[in-house]
């Protein structure tokens, strides 16, 4: 399916790559016809008659043959004139925006062309009417359409009449430019004016009405003029610092523009409320089932949600919560409900409560909650909204303090269109420079929609085929891959002094990180598995084991995991997988059994379905009916932002081969790494022992790197360690190692 989706994404941009090329060359080819046609079209007018439309008798004098004479007659004679001169521009702009070269806007464009030919066309026609070139190309220099409608409009308004319509029609439209331009002349004059000094009082008229001394003074230094003062201009500093030393990490992509809302759906026709019968029956049946078990109420309180209706009720003094609870599968055959769930007591209130679901559940459009001042003015560094609670509130979570979030739940649940909701709010909020995304679907039908992201929001490994990860192979060398990255960003956090992302990237953009050390701009990575079981089935402990590490290492680095399966069970999400995802989503299951592995209780097999879900960010559970997006609103979005200029690949991850796998199995080897000779050389080329400069030049992770050090240092080539100061070097030059290496 990938590489069917691929192959469609190639062809879309070889198509679009020779309409490109081919606009370019219609372009250039009308360039040359209307330029020869100014200086040929008397010798060329034989060849226009009807007789020879296809077979001309005479070669056309044009440059570009009888068909370029055809050209340029239509559209410069027989309909424009001069003005049909923007046409061949017009169609090699459409060839830049095919091509990519430069984004441009070709419906506006299109209007625009078409607008200036015909407005051109009728005021050359009216000028030159009055010229001696009136008949040039058979009907003036407007040709035959500004021709006819000078001549249309003569007959209404009169010569003058249309001259000045004419007139003030031209001059309207470059108006507003030539306003701003006088008014910023006029801007710039006065800040010239206020920025100069006030003129000080001239000396010399003071000097002028005193009596000239005739005595010869006696010290001949006193008649020398006094030197002129010297100063030192002070630099304003605090207006230049900042802004130019500021990093900006989107000035790569500054174009980029995140998808509007009109991509999204807004389902209104699937947005229904609870009617008030449903709840007054509802009311009363609870009020009659407790009555029944002589548990007295003192009030209660209908919350309608999307889904289900939260029963807030108060109980009368004296009545144990235990007595309650002990009635829910009472409760249960009383109402005749699906997905009822008993809270006893509500967290932070003095009631419990009774979820009911609804009859006819309502839909959470994504484009609804993506549209709420919650999202729009959130301040989180990775925002996704998941959908909306019982009291219809916006339930949003910051991937970053989660840190990681782990999906489970049966088949068609609604664990896919959560993963899209979860993305399009990435999507919605981040910049490409801010975020990358690791996309792994094992089952090849979910995420493949995401492809076209490749340059612009996509990792992979330098040598993978596919942005989107199948290969269980390839799956376990980019979690490994990860981790090289996750303890690479580690070194460079020690070096620069930072605890986490946020410090460390602040620094960088304050210039503070010297590039040349191997700083860089780190952007987050958002790790996505769609079918965790598939994995733990078929690689294991291979997969388990790094993954782990990323989970417990992951969040300080800004590597974050989302993982999802359908497999709820003790072998798959296991007890160090649980332990280090502390986030979880429970969408109905098939057991109580499989409801207690994910969230530890039993909730989630009552459930409803078709996205209600159970949230668990730690001791509380949170009742949320997960926000809808359709495929077809994903493929819209993903259209939108893969059709943009982006970046000229995919974010790189760190290589990863099965050297480094044996390497972490076995680090005790005695085996010489394959980089020892080449490291060795790069440390006596630079006068340093340094384990980031071989990280930054081999682009190794910190293990790796490490080993040959320490492998160096056993050949004694380079010192043992000497805190924070690179090692000494022991052989000094190029030939002592030559040398050292025949032995």
């Amino acid at each position: 399916m990938a590489s069917e989706l691929d192959r469609k994404n190639r062809s879309r941009e070889i198509v679009r790559l020779i309409a490109g090329w081919l606009f370019l060359g219609l372009g250039v080819f009308l360039l040359i016809a209307f330029v020869s046609y100014l200086f040929n079209w008397t010798v060329d007018q034989s060849l226009l008659s009807g007789d020879n439309l296809f077979i001309p008798e005479d070669s056309a004098a044009n440059s570009a043959g009888f068909a370029g004479n055809r050209w340029a007659d239509l559209f410069i004679g027989q309909l424009f004139g001069l003005s049909a001169f923007v046409i061949p521009f017009f169609c090699i702009a459409v060839s830049v925006f095919l091509l990519k070269i430069r984004s441009v806007r070709i419906i506006p464009l299109f209007f625009t062309t078409a607008f200036v030919c015909i407005l051109l066309s009728i005021a050359l026609g009216y000028i030159f009417s009055f010229t001696s070139l009136r008949h040039v190309f058979g009907a003036g220099i407007g040709g035959t359409y500004g021709y006819r409608v000078n001549e249309w409009l003569i007959g209404i308004l009169g010569t003058m009449g249309t001259g000045v319509v004419l007139f003030f029609v031209l001059t309207a439209f470059p108006l507003p430019f030539v306003y701003r331009w006088i008014r910023r002349r006029k801007e710039k004059r006065q800040a010239t004016v206020l920025s100069e000094p006030a003129p000080t009082e001239p000396t010399v008229e003071s000097v002028v009405g005193e009596p000239v001394k005739k005595e010869v003074p006696l010290n001949p230094a006193a008649s020398l003029p006094p030197p002129p003062v010297f100063e030192v201009e002070k630099t304003e500093e605090a207006s230049t610092t900042g802004k130019m030393l500021f990093y900006d990490p989107k000035q790569d992509l500054s174009h980029y523009k995140k998808p509007p809302l009109d991509l999204l759906e807004d389902y209104r026709t699937r947005i229904t409320e609870v009617p008030q019968e449903e709840l007054e029956r509802n009311n009363q049946k609870i009020v009659e089932c407790l009555r029944t078990f002589d548990i007295q109420i003192e009030k209660i309180v209908a919350t309608p949600g999307p889904t289900v209706t939260l029963y807030k009720i108060v109980l009368s003094p004296g009545i144990r919560i235990s007595q309650f609870t002990r009635l829910e599968d009472d409760i249960m055959l009383s109402l005749a409900a699906r997905g009822m769930r008993v809270i006893a007591p509500i967290p932070g209130t003095n009631m419990v409560g009774i979820e009911v679901a609804n009859d006819k559940p309502s839909l959470v459009p994504m484009k609804s909650v993506l549209d709420s001042t919650k999202f729009k003015e959130s301040k989180d560094d990775l925002p996704i909204v998941l959908g909306k609670s019982i009291s219809n509130e916006i339930v949003m979570r910051d991937l970053a303090r989660l840190p990681h979030l782990l999906v489970a739940g049966a088949t068609g649940q609604g664990k896919s269109v959560a993963l899209n909701a979860i993305l399009t709010s990435l999507l919605y909020k981040m910049h490409p420079a801010y975020l990358k995304l690791v996309l792994v679907d094992p089952k090849r039908v979910e995420l493949n929609l995401y492809s076209k992201l490749e340059n612009h929001f996509l990792a992979k490994l330098p040598d993978a085929d596919s942005s989107i990860i199948i290969d269980t192979k390839k799956v376990v060398y980019t979690l490994n891959s990860l981790c090289i990255e996750m303890d690479n960003r580690l070194e460079l956090y020690n070096m620069a002094g930072v605890r986490n992302i946020k410090e460390y990237n602040k620094k960088f953009q304050e210039r503070v990180l010297n590039p040349l050390k191997g700083h860089r701009f780190m952007p987050f990575i958002v790790l996505i598995i769609d079918e965790f079981a598939d994995l733990i089935m078929t690689a294991g402990r291979d997969v388990e084991g790094p993954l782990t590490r990323l989970a417990q290492m992951g969040r300080a680095t800004g590597i974050h995991l989302v993982i999802a399966t359908q497999r709820p069970t003790t072998n798959i999400i296991t007890g160090t997988i649980k332990a280090n995802f502390p986030a979880r989503m429970a969408f109905r299951v098939a057991s109580k059994i499989d409801s207690r592995v994910i969230i530890d209780v039993s909730e989630a097999s009552q459930l409803v379905g078709r996205g209600d879900m159970l949230i668990s960010a730690g001791t509380d559970l949170q009742r949320v009916q997960c926000a809808f997006i359709d495929t077809r609103e994903v493929e819209r979005m993903v259209d939108f932002i893969g059709d943009q200029p982006g970046y000229s690949g995919p974010f790189e991850l760190p290589e990863y081969s099965e050297t480094d796998r044996q390497d972490m199995l076995n680090p005790s080897s005695g085996q010489r790494d394959e980089l020892f000779e080449e490291a060795a050389r790069l440390l006596i080329q630079n006068g340093e022992g340094s384990t980031s400069l071989l990280q930054r030049r081999f682009h190794l992770g910190y293990n790796r790197a490490g080993r040959i050090m320490d492998q160096l240092e056993e050949a004694g080539i380079v010192g043992p360690p000497r805190g924070s100061n690179p090692r000494e070097l022991l052989i000094s030059s190029q030939e002592m190692l030559d040398d050292f290496l025949k032995k």
